[in-house]
């Protein structure tokens, strides 16, 4: 069993910065990947970012391109995603998760592992 927990959400204006924390522990070694997805109130969960636990490649979607970054340290089994330049629309539940090797990056279905979740609130 693999345990993710997010922390770092928070409250922000339009414009500012916010990092993102998940810390990974258990069996680590069933997964090949981590992720960063979000959910909106009434919205599907949306991809955001992932990385290889190697730190290479690294993945983004075309609406954070640019703004946000994820990084990932395995020593500490921990990953981050830096997110610049914030928008109204970035405001939602952002998720944590692991995948396996197999299986789409950007697709949720792929992901077997899980967080809590942390709130971002972006304001105008």
């Amino acid at each position: 069993q693999v345990r993710l927990v997010e922390s770092g959400g928070g409250l922000v204006q339009a414009g500012g910065s916010l990092r993102l924390s998940c810390v990974a522990s258990g069996d680590t070694s069933k997964t090949f990947s981590m992720g960063w997805f979000r959910q909106a109130p009434g919205k599907e969960r949306e991809f955001v970012a992932a990385i290889d636990w190697s730190g290479d490649p690294t993945y983004s979607s075309d609406s954070v391109k640019g703004r946000f970054a994820i990084s990932i340290d395995s020593v500490s089994q921990t990953a981050y995603l830096q997110m610049s330049s914030l928008k109204p629309e970035d405001t939602a539940i952002y998720f944590c998760a692991a995948k396996p090797f197999w299986g789409a990056i950007d697709s949720p279905a792929t992901y077997q592992y899980w967080g809590q979740g942390t709130q971002v609130t972006v304001s105008l």
